[in-house]
């Protein structure tokens, strides 16, 4: 009779080798189910902001959820599913109930076609197709960063694996077969923390001088002309928001003039009796924010010194002319002599320039225009623009829409040559004089392909100042080139206003996996269970023997204690 302890032995070392199979088997599945993501991409998350308190934008980040498309049956419920979407397919009912009415949505993804890549530079699409999405867009943009959304929302760019994805969702969606845990599909996921608040998020200011030549015996403080460009943005989607026109334009307009300047004022002989104050503000899209700073940090000399400022911005909008936007009234002196000298170099250059005079309300602390923010303080400053209406808050400033493909670089050719035109006749004493001093092919000539590098580079920098570090690269650019053309090179670091807060979490990695459906996991755990039973069955009966089997699956015999 074989010993107990043996007999014991052996089903514990059968037992072992069923257990080890088994957990083999576990291990695998749960292998290829983490490996078995279709794609990952990198998704650009919907900011997320406050202002006085109130929220705005997307107020969550991860997402663990099945995947729907707008062929969902109308009705659905879609509390726990993605909508993934493209932008042309878009519709308005979708963006009034779940974007503005606030409905239930586990979260959204929308695909944004490849010429909205901060680095596309091959797509090319027709003129009626670009103006119908870019208005599309930037509508939406408008709509999403004034809403509270309780869901996330991500922005992606359409290529060839998600083209596939969106391509099964909607065709199970369209055979009424909807992605659930029970019919499988596609699930979407983003692990990322709560997102939290940006500590002191700052504005950088960058100014720089030509100084004037004074006459000899002449112990008066010469007079000034600023020339201002905002360079930061802001979007939909932090990362995404390069802003090449609005206001890459007018940063790049401001390089050039600085540089053509500084080819005059390196010659004492041709150095103006005006000094010229450049200033690259931060915090545009916050009321002037940087601006106020700037100018509430200037002495009281200095302020009177100013002349007139004129502020760059979107100088690539306008499809029928510049306007000249001013909250003096137009009978000013001031304001006349700038309209005029821009007027008298346009119709040489045969553009149109208007005028367009807005008060300022003191007692509102919004301002629509950055040369308000002078105005404020009794200097007197204009706007020139592309834009014919004074944008309303956080409107046109360089969103995902705005990208270098859709720039006129003429456009901005054309804007610079007509204020430094301007201006140097206003400094020179040639107003109306039909002098042409920085003539094409000449060595004050405007240099296009100086105005074209610039824009590339800032169409592929996004500039939302929140998330600008005070030593960031791109500021260190824009100091070290207005340096390379001017003097006394300064940065100028301060707060956002508090009335704004920022949160983080702009950038993470989408997951897609290809989940099957819970009755196929059943029928697999099943058949592999059925497998293995008699796998195991075959292997104890081949080497221990049938008898061996069945003990296996016998009470052992309880153990009897002898008593002492």
């Amino acid at each position: 009779m074989a010993d107990p302890q043996i007999a014991a032995g052996r089903r514990r070392h059968v037992f072992e080798s069923f257990y080890s199979i088994i957990t083999l088997v576990f291990i695998l599945i749960a292998c290829v189910e983490l490996c078995d993501a279709s794609t990952v991409v990198d998704v650009y998350r919907l900011i997320q902001y406050d202002i006085s308190g109130a929220p705005f934008g997307s107020r969550a980040a991860s997402i663990n959820h099945h995947a729907g498309s707008s062929f969902s049956p109308p009705g659905s419920d879609l509390s726990r599913t993605v909508a993934v979407l493209t932008l042309r397919e878009l519709n308005e009912t979708f963006v009034r109930e779940y974007i503005q009415q606030g409905k239930p949505l586990g979260g959204l993804l929308l695909l944004l076609p490849q010429v909205f890549r901060s680095d596309n530079s091959q797509t090319v699409i027709d003129d009626g197709d670009y103006t119908d999405m870019k208005k599309k867009l930037a509508d939406l943009e408008q709509k999403l960063i004034h809403s509270t959304i309780q869901y996330p929302v991500y922005f992606a760019f359409e290529d060839e694996d998600l083209a596939n994805v969106l391509a099964d969702i909607q065709r199970n969606d369209a055979a009424g077969q909807p992605a659930t845990a029970t019919t499988g599909g596609y699930k979407l996921i983003v692990t990322s923390p709560a997102p939290k608040k940006l500590a002191s998020p700052t504005i950088t200011n960058i100014q720089g001088w030509l100084p004037g030549l004074k006459a000899d015996g002449d112990s008066n403080q010469l007079p000034t002309i600023a020339i201002v460009a905002s360079y930061d943005t802001f979007g939909a989607a932090p990362a995404l928001s390069v802003g090449s026109d609005s206001n890459g334009s007018g940063v790049v307009a401001l390089l050039e003039i600085a540089r053509l300047f500084s080819i005059l004022y390196s010659n004492p002989n041709t150095r103006g009796r005006y000094n010229i104050l450049f200033g690259l503000t931060s915090g545009g899209p916050y009321n002037y924010n940087g601006t106020q700073k700037w100018l509430k940090s200037f002495d009281q000399r200095l302020r009177e010194s100013i002349d007139y400022a004129i502020c760059l911005n979107s100088l690539s909008s306008g499809e029928n002319g510049l306007w000249l936007h001013v909250s003096k009234p137009p009978e000013n002196a001031y304001v006349k002599q700038i309209f005029e000298g821009l007027s008298n170099v346009a119709e040489e250059l045969g553009l149109k320039v208007g005028l367009k005079h807005k008060k300022i309300n003191v007692s509102n602390s919004r301002v629509a225009w950055e040369h308000e923010q002078f105005s404020r303080l009794r200097v007197t400053a204009a706007t020139l623009s592309g834009l014919s209406v004074a944008p309303n808050l956080l409107e046109h400033t360089g969103g995902i829409s705005d990208k270098r493909e859709f720039v006129n670089e003429d456009a901005v050719v054309r804007s610079v040559k007509l204020v430094a035109e301007s201006l140097a006749r206003h400094i020179y004493g040639h107003e109306g004089k039909n002098v042409n001093i920085f003539a094409d092919n000449s060595s004050l000539a405007v240099n296009p392909s100086y105005i074209g590098s610039w824009l590339d580079l800032l169409s592929k920098t996004p500039r939302v100042a929140p998330f600008l570090s005070k030593d960031n690269a791109f500021i260190m650019a824009l100091k070290k080139e207005l340096a390379d053309h001017v003097v006394e090179v300064n940065l100028q670091h301060d707060v956002i206003d508090g009335m704004f807060t920022f949160y983080d979490s702009t950038v993470n990695p989408l997951q897609i996996y290809q989940v099957a459906s819970v009755t196929f996991d059943l029928l697999l755990l099943l058949v592999l269970g059925s497998y293995l039973i008699t796998l195991f069955s075959i292997l104890v009966i081949t080497t221990r023997g049938l008898d061996d089997l069945i003990s296996l699956f016998r009470r052992p015999p309880s153990r009897k204690v002898k008593s002492t």
